[in-house]
């Protein structure tokens, strides 16, 4: 069955628009994603007709807006296939899911000479809070290392792990190399040394089905602007055992059982890891995003975005002097590059002025452009509502780069 790509662009308002006389090429979905109507309009309706304040209410507003957020949770739940919707925190993305863990569980775990593993392709939101928290606790951060493809040396991880190993935090695909990381086998091996595995799925959970109980991992963070819904909002999946053992990492509202001057109990999970009023619209937002890609099926959104990374490969490689950055054997939907001559910068600007929207710089992950030798990349990455026309827009913007800069 072919993908109706012009029908589902009539879901995402924001692409039919002009930017500077051009039509939108918006090739920046590794950074976020457009929103789909379904999603604005479940915003809109929230607002409009059942808003309130969460768990505290007895009115009719209340109950209904607690129900919209429960069931998005179970919604999370389904998408991720975790046990019970108790293992399912909502945070405000990747990177809160990522410092809750480290606050939470590795405080009070780690000790001197303990040892944290994590990749040497990690954003930086996987790499910053293991470094404070090892200086915090004598721990040591250890990196698993690549090769020039890109690709994760999964002999020499094995090597790294031993009986000091703690935790393992390892990104399922990668933002600035689009290398998709075999996390199944990452978190098997981990589980032998007796080490946790957290696993960052905030680019995979827009290209793949995840299922943490497959994958057996212990923690996963989510991120929801990165699948088709709002910001500031996301997931932290955790076994059920490890949250339970896990002290808060906030305090306030709502993760309260009673509290008196002398003693506080906290509160049953997930509500434990929720201090205070949550992003209850995001959440629900969040929910009617996987609705929006289950309906399209995340298989048929895959199968359509490898085409669109196959296209843009053979489109841009015939480019002189264009070096793509990350060509690992499996990937997703982003084609990383530079191109001689012309600082990353320069060409996102001039791209710009063609209404083609790319992403340059070092995308959160300095220690990947350090390994290349580079100061940055241009990266363009895709989603489904993407068109091979637009990669040829984008072809035909780098040739002229090529002419001026030249």
């Amino acid at each position: 069955m072919t993908f109706d790509t012009d029908r589902v662009r009539e879901d995402f308002p924001i692409l039919h628009q002009q930017v500077k006389g051009h039509p939108l090429a918006y090739l920046d979905n590794a950074a976020s994603t457009q929103k789909p109507r379904q999603v604005i309009e479940t915003i809109k309706a929230f607002y409009e007709h059942d808003f309130a304040n969460v768990h505290r209410g007895v009115h009719t507003l209340s109950q209904r807006a607690t129900d919209a957020f429960e069931g998005a949770r179970r919604k999370v739940q389904g998408f991720i296939n975790s046990p019970a919707p108790e293992e399912v925190i909502f945070v405000r993305g990747v990177t809160e899911a990522v410092n809750l863990v480290a606050g939470s569980w590795g405080r009070s775990t780690l000790k001197p000479g303990d040892e944290i593993l994590v990749s040497a392709m990690e954003h930086h939101s996987n790499i910053v809070p293991w470094q404070r928290l090892c200086r915090e606790t004598g721990a040591v951060l250890k990196v698993i290392p690549m090769n020039r493809r890109g690709e994760l040396l999964l002999d020499e991880y094995a090597k790294l792990l031993n009986d000091r190993t703690r935790l393992v935090g390892c990104v399922h695909l990668s933002n600035s190399l689009g290398t998709l990381n075999d996390i199944r086998t990452m978190a098997a091996m981990a589980h032998e040394a007796g080490a946790l595995f957290l696993a960052d799925a905030a680019q995979s959970a827009a290209h793949y089905p995840i299922d943490v109980q497959a994958a057996g991992v212990d923690f996963l963070a989510l991120s929801a602007h990165k699948t088709y819904g709002p910001t500031g909002i996301g997931a932290l999946y955790g076994r059920r055992e490890l949250l339970e053992a896990m002290e808060p990492w906030q305090s306030g509202g709502d993760m309260i059982l009673s509290v008196t001057f002398e003693e506080t109990l906290y509160n049953e999970l997930p509500y434990k890891f929720e201090a205070g009023t949550p992003n209850i619209t995001g959440a629900v937002a969040y929910g009617a995003a996987i609705d929006y890609m289950l309906k399209l099926g995340i298989e048929t959104i895959h199968k359509r975005e490898m085409e669109l990374l196959r296209y843009a490969e053979e489109t841009l490689r015939d480019i002189e002097g264009l070096r793509f950055i990350g060509e690992a054997e499996n990937k997703s939907s982003l084609v990383s590059f530079t191109l001689e001559g012309i600082h990353p910068h320069d060409l996102g600007t001039l791209l710009d002025d063609r209404g083609i929207a790319v992403r340059t710089g070092h995308h959160c992950t300095q220690p990947v452009m350090e390994f290349f030798g580079i100061p940055a990349t241009t990266r363009a990455s895709m989603a489904f509502y993407n068109t091979e026309e637009e990669i040829d827009r984008l072809h035909a913007g780098l040739l002229e780069a090529v002419k001026l800069f030249r």
